[in-house]
This record gives C-alpha cells, sequence and structure tokens, in this order.
C-alpha cells in the first residue's frame, strides 16, 4: 500500500514502554543466544518451510521408537522441535514489526532528507545577502562533498 506523509510523533514514554516490552521479550527468552559468523556458516540451516519437516520427523520417532537408537534422545529432540516451532512463530511476529519499522524508518528518513535539502538550498541561496551564513552552508554542504569526492582508484600493480 502506497503510504502518505508521515505525520507522526512517538512521546518519550511511549519510546520507553517500547523498550520496556523487548527488555520483557528479552527475559521471557533467557536462552536466546548471539552466533559468530563461522557458528552460523556451520550450522544446518533451517527456516519457517522445514518446521514441518521436523514436525513430521518428531512424529516418525514418536510412532516409531523402536527404530532409534539408544543413544539418540528422543526427549531432547522432542523439546527442540517444539522450540523451534515457537520461535517460528515469534521470529515472524517480530520480523513482520522490525521490517515495518524498517520501511517507516526509511520513508520517513527520505521525507527528512528531502526537507534537509530544500534547507540547503534556501541557506546556500541566502548566504550572499544574509551576513553569518556561510559557516552554516559550509557545514550542512560536507554531507555532499563527502557523498561526491572521488574515489581514490585501486592500486595497480603488475602481477607476476
Amino acid at each position: 500500500m502506497p503510504y502518505q506523509n508521515i505525520e507522526a510523533q512517538v512521546p518519550a514514554a511511549d519510546v520507553q514502554a517500547i523498550k520496556d516490552a523487548v527488555t520483557a521479550i528479552r527475559a521471557k527468552l533467557p536462552f536466546l543466544v548471539s552466533l559468530t559468523a563461522d557458528e552460523r556458516r556451520k550450522i544446518f540451516k533451517t527456516g519457517p518451510d522445514s518446521l514441518s519437516f521436523v514436525q513430521n520427523s518428531l512424529q516418525a520417532a514418536k510412532n516409531n521408537p523402536s527404530i532409534l537408537p539408544g543413544s539418540f534422545d528422543a526427549a531432547g529432540f522432542e523439546s527442540d522441535v517444539n522450540l523451534f516451532a515457537v520461535l517460528t512463530e515469534v521470529g515472524t511476529i517480530i520480523a513482520q514489526v522490525a521490517s515495518d519499522v524498517d520501511d517507516t524508518r526509511l520513508a520517513v528518513g527520505g521525507e527528512a532528507m528531502t526537507g534537509a535539502k530544500q534547507v540547503y538550498n534556501y541557506v546556500k541561496a541566502a548566504v550572499a545577502t544574509t551576513p553569518g551564513l556561510k559557516p552554516v552552508a559550509d557545514q550542512l554542504g560536507e554531507r555532499f562533498q563527502r557523498a561526491s569526492a572521488p574515489k581514490q582508484p585501486a592500486s595497480t600493480t603488475p602481477s607476476a
């Protein structure tokens, strides 16, 4: 759905309530882990599409316990499957909110940059007639000087 110009404020009390809610979520999920890039690379990849496979595997294990070796931790497997299902559901809900926050931040940021560019253009135009604006124009212009600065070419040394 196309969005209209976003006119909203988030009072400090609401920001704090959001932070408190995230803290409460973390408190309810004290076992959450942060994986390194290497750990992420080594783990067998799963996602929402894998949920039915692991649930069906759990059902097969429950229905046919005699085929499992004694070393297989069926209770641990069932616990993992159940937690995976819950985290998949919770993760989907949180991902939807995160996506909406990111899209809204992008949209509002675009609106803010459009307004900032207009102000910068007004300041540049007024430099000639309004004393003291040159430092402001220079400061605002730094953003565009960095963005348009030519990149240093990569050194080209002949390879052997």
